[in-house]
């Protein structure tokens, strides 16, 4: 009986994994179709799905050359409550656009200058929504940035705190996605997606 189980849950796993990777590869050609169409990096991309839980790695930076992930992190979502850590989104997500919210936004966004942070290593990239459903991102000082009560490495099945709706990432993790992004000369596209 054991031994099915765990067949079950080996399965199960694998399964996950083959259609988070499905989906993956789906928004990597929509990505590249999208940047080419607004003259955008086309080196990189980051990839964000959150339908991956924030215990894990659900941050992937592309290699549109190498048709490959570069890099993989943990990466925050919005509270959409008062504090930092409202247990009502830790699992399910909410997301909308509303400014003082604190809920992240879906969409595709331009990832843009380099800023001074609060949070982390003391950097930020500005965020500009591209979309309906973010387009209030900027507005909302909705950046990219790092927090130093990011994990580094997954701690599923336990989630990581939650942010006011910045796709926060870890200090090491930004130190390495600062020195790839700081070199660009044409915008990163940024694509949070569900």
């Amino acid at each position: 009986m054991l031994v099915g189980v765990l067949f079950l849950i080996v399965g199960c796993n694998a399964k996950a994994k083959e259609t988070t990777s499905e989906r993956l590869k789906e928004k990597v050609k929509l990505a590249k179709a999208y940047c080419e169409q607004n003259n955008m990096n086309l080196d990189v991309c980051v990839l964000i799905d959150m339908q991956i839980h924030s215990g894990k790695k659900r941050f992937f930076l592309w290699d549109f050359k190498g048709d490959s992930i570069i890099k993989t992190g943990m990466c925050s979502h919005g509270s959409c409550g008062g504090g930092y850590s409202d247990d009502g989104t830790i699992s399910e997500p909410d997301f909308n656009n509303v400014p003082n919210s604190h809920c992240s936004s879906l969409g595709k966004y331009k990832i843009g200058k380099r800023g001074y942070s609060t949070f982390g290593i003391h950097i930020n990239y500005k965020l500009h929504g591209l979309e309906k459903t973010n387009n209030k991102a900027y507005q909302r000082y909705i950046v990219f940035h790092s927090w130093n009560v990011i994990d580094g490495e997954e701690t599923y099945p336990y989630a990581i705190d939650e942010s006011w709706g910045c796709p926060a990432v870890s200090n090491n993790f930004m130190r390495e996605m600062d020195v790839i992004l700081k070199g660009k000369k044409k915008p990163v596209l940024m694509w949070i997606y569900k």
